[in-house]
This record gives structure tokens, C-alpha cells and sequence, in this order.
């Protein structure tokens, strides 16, 4: 079952990126003891966003897009976030 930060997590993305393809993993156990991580876990997260608004833009542009969507939960509840930002042309089984 997803927690509160995953599911806010999700809507954000989905709501501002209209993905064709989200993949949410929460990896918070992977940092037990390291800066940021809370017993409660939601912490460290790696995200796969396959999005029509990435074509033609850089790896930064699409980073800063994905942090835009995420807003405040970066400074509040996430510690770390891994991205894998992608057109749907370089996805392997969209487009």
C-alpha cells in the first residue's frame, strides 16, 4: 500500500507531466542510517516519467520539470530523488 508522501508523489507528477508511463519506487530502506532517512521510510524515491512534454528538450530542462511538478515535497518530505526522464521515442515500449 502506497504511504501519504508516495500517493502526493504521484498525483503531482501525473497532474503536471500527464505521463504515459510512472514508476514510483520508494527506496528509503536502501538508506537506512544516512542523512535524510526517517524510520517511517517515503525518503528516498527513484521515479520513471515517460512524458510527450520531454521531446526535444535536454536531461536538465526535464529534471527541472519533474522538481517543478514535485514542488514543495522536495524541501519538506523527500530527502533524495533519482530521475529517469524520457520522450516517449526513447522508451523502450512506448511510442
Amino acid at each position: 500500500m502506497a504511504g501519504i508522501v508516495t500517493t502526493e508523489l504521484e498525483r503531482r507528477l501525473r497532474e503536471g507531466l500527464s505521463p504515459l508511463r510512472l514508476v514510483i519506487r520508494d527506496d528509503s530502506a536502501d538508506h537506512a542510517g544516512h542523512a535524510g532517512h526517517r524510520p517511517e521510510g517515503e525518503t528516498h524515491f527513484f521515479v520513471e516519467v515517460v512524458s510527450d512534454g520531454f521531446a526535444g528538450r535536454r536531461s536538465l530542462d526535464r529534471q527541472r520539470m519533474v522538481y517543478a511538478a514535485v514542488g514543495d515535497l522536495m524541501r519538506d518530505r523527500i530527502h533524495a530523488l533519482s530521475i529517469r526522464a524520457l520522450a516517449p521515442d526513447e522508451a523502450d515500449d512506448i511510442g
